[in-house]
């Protein structure tokens, strides 16, 4: 069972929602996966999960209903889908695609998720770009300015200053590393 928290968007809300847990006894049957959301493993009670509300509430946060909750993990699903397991990119604006494909306006969408994950989906999305350059810099397939292409990057630029923002290295030095760290293995 996954129960997603809306205003959940530190490491304090993440130990009041820990704390909350165990006062309702559930301690042993939770994992929180990530700021925003508690996995439960086995089923809570109504009573716990209406106290669970209730509390969260008092400390300014929202348990989130399932629609909404439905609707984060298809945006995250969808953002993945494209990024990591399509060949091609959409060939029109990201919220655009995200909109026509959830049936949603966008902005509701956006508005939900930045609540909930304390990131926008344009930053979601830009994570999981520079996840998906990494993937290509590290298997050496592709040219720096092939993998901006196929990311959708207007530029060479622009992906290294986006890679260099989110890694804190350029392309070309984490590619070097990479190399550095193969040959020192290939040594050993």
């Amino acid at each position: 069972m996954k129960l997603y928290i809306k205003y959940m968007v530190s490491d304090r809300c993440k130990a009041l929602v820990q704390n909350e847990l165990i006062n309702l006894g559930v301690q042993s049957e939770y994992v929180v996966v990530d700021l925003g959301i508690v996995e439960i493993h086995k089923d809570i009670t109504d009573i716990q999960l209406e106290q669970l509300k209730e509390n969260l509430n008092k400390a300014g946060l929202e348990l989130l209903e399932d629609s909404k909750s439905k609707l984060i993990d298809k945006i995250k699903a969808l953002i993945t889908k494209m990024i990591h397991s399509s060949e091609e990119q959409p060939k029109v604006n990201y919220s655009v695609f995200i909109s026509e494909q959830l049936g949603y306006n966008y902005n509701y969408l956006a508005n939900i998720f930045s609540e909930v994950k304390g990131i926008t989906i344009q930053q979601f999305i830009i994570i999981h770009k520079i996840e998906k350059a990494k993937e290509l810099l590290f298997y050496d397939e592709l040219s720096l300015t092939e993998i901006a292409h196929r990311l959708h990057y207007s530029s060479v630029a622009h992906l290294s200053s986006q890679f260099k923002k989110v890694t804190g290295l350029s392309p070309s030095f984490y590619k070097h590393i990479r190399e550095k760290r193969d040959s020192v293995l290939e040594n050993l």
